[in-house]
């Protein structure tokens, strides 16, 4: 399988419209794509399947490690090119240039090049030092950039200077070009708005593609031969009810697949629907997602009571960000709305305007996530901490019932992640 990491210059470039428009491109042409977000991003990933028909999974240097990723990448080789999308801009990790979590360190893990989408509006000559410093800094690390992607371009005039300009000085070619006047992807706090809220955009009109030397600037996926993680079946038999529906929605693929892995039977039910966790769950999780837009029927949930029958029963469970904000007592949306919600453990939420908490996570245990929320936390009695992260929420913790604002990715410390659904109970 081919691929192709497309790395922005900086956030805002144009990266998921050139990521969208491409796929869209190339689905048309009858090639199978496997789609992939670098990064810890939810919201991506549900554009890119909306537009491909596959799921697309999360690559993450930082959350999930080199070889993770390359695993993953190799459990998708039955598509004809790989399609990853950058996060930020290419040398944005957590700290440093091109440090870990960053799209270039990404590439770098997969052996693959990228193509650069610039931000090309009022810009002509200026995009061959922007073009060279890239290519410079990347080489440094191994890494190539093998065409440009120019976004909000004013004319084929003006996609004809940018393309001449960077043959004239040996730059990377300008592999495609998007007009100025693309669908503009709707957007709200979290970033972009959920795929299924709006229709999808037709980047026909507005995508220029010059398909092979696209193609060309693609490389050959080698995966190296690497033992696979020592991680026996560690809940075998278990059955996990999961919630999921449009409040409920921020899933990494790959903990869905590591609870199978491990041998769980996942269940699922909706609290919008006011669907009753299953009373023969052996554990419960409760994903994150967007509670805050749903307060008027999520108040009125029948699911409720099924969720505090679980937790009284000391059954184990699992909430992540807005999952936990169900279980609360209120939450107030962004109008200063108050609703009622489980009442299962004594707080309250609240939705503000600027991100009350975002990075990356490490928990003392080994576990590893990431948090980004605009909501907080008002505790209404001293309860204990579930977990000890070097920084970010240490969430609450009842019976056997863990709750915070961080999303977890699982297959990072296994036998951890498993005692949270109650492995060996």
């Amino acid at each position: 399988m081919n691929g192709m990491v497309l790395a922005g210059v900086q956030s805002g470039c144009g990266k998921t419209t050139a990521t969208l428009a491409l796929m869209q491109f190339l689905r048309a042409q009858g090639i199978a794509i496997a789609p992939f977000k670098a990064g810890p991003d939810f919201l991506d990933p549900l554009w890119h399947q909306a537009v491909t028909g596959r799921i697309s999974c999360n690559l993450d240097t930082q959350m999930m490690g080199d070889q993770h990723c390359r695993r993953q990448l190799a459990e998708h080789g039955d598509a004809d090119l790989a399609v990853i999308e950058g996060v930020m801009g290419l040398f944005d990790g957590r700290c440093g240039v091109g440090g870990k979590g960053s799209t270039l360190d990404l590439a770098r893990a997969a052996g693959l090049p990228v193509i650069l989408v610039v931000d090309a509006r009022g810009m002509s000559g200026s995009i061959v030092p922007l073009a060279a410093g890239f290519r410079s800094e990347a080489a440094k690390s191994g890494v190539t950039i093998s065409g440009i992607i120019a976004n909000r371009v004013g004319s084929e005039r003006h996609a004809a200077l940018l393309s001449d300009t960077l043959a004239a000085h040996d730059m990377p070619p300008l592999v495609a070009w998007i007009s100025r006047h693309a669908p503009a992807l709707p957007e709200r706090h979290l970033g972009l708005k959920m795929p299924d809220e709006t229709c999808l955009p037709d980047f026909t009109g507005s995508l220029h593609v010059d398909q092979a030397r696209l193609l060309n600037a693609c490389g050959a996926l080698r995966i190296p031969d690497e033992p696979g993680p020592d991680d026996g079946p560690r809940l075998s038999g278990r059955s996990i009810a999961i919630a999921k529906d449009a409040a409920c929605c921020f899933i990494y693929q790959a903990n869905l697949d590591w609870l199978e892995d491990q041998g769980a039977h996942l269940h699922f039910f909706s609290p919008l629907k006011g669907e009753p966790a299953p009373t023969t769950a052996d554990a419960v999780w409760l994903p994150g997602g967007y509670p805050e837009l749903h307060g008027e029927t999520l108040s009125a949930s029948a699911t409720w009571p099924s969720l505090r029958a679980h937790i009284e029963a000391g059954k184990p469970l699992l909430a992540e960000c807005g999952g936990m904000m169900l279980l609360g007592e209120h939450l107030v949306d962004h109008r200063g709305k108050r609703w009622p919600m489980c009442g299962a453990l004594p707080f309250s939420t609240r939705m503000q305007r600027r991100p009350a908490g975002l990075g990356y996570r490490d928990d003392e245990s080994g576990a590893r996530g990431h948090e980004f929320h605009h909501s907080t936390r008002i505790a209404n009695a001293d309860i204990p901490a579930a977990f000890a992260p070097g920084r970010g929420d240490r969430g609450i913790s009842y019976k056997n019932t863990r709750c915070s604002y961080i999303h977890w990715w699982f297959p990072a410390a296994p036998a951890v992640t498993a005692d949270w659904f109650g492995a060996g109970s």
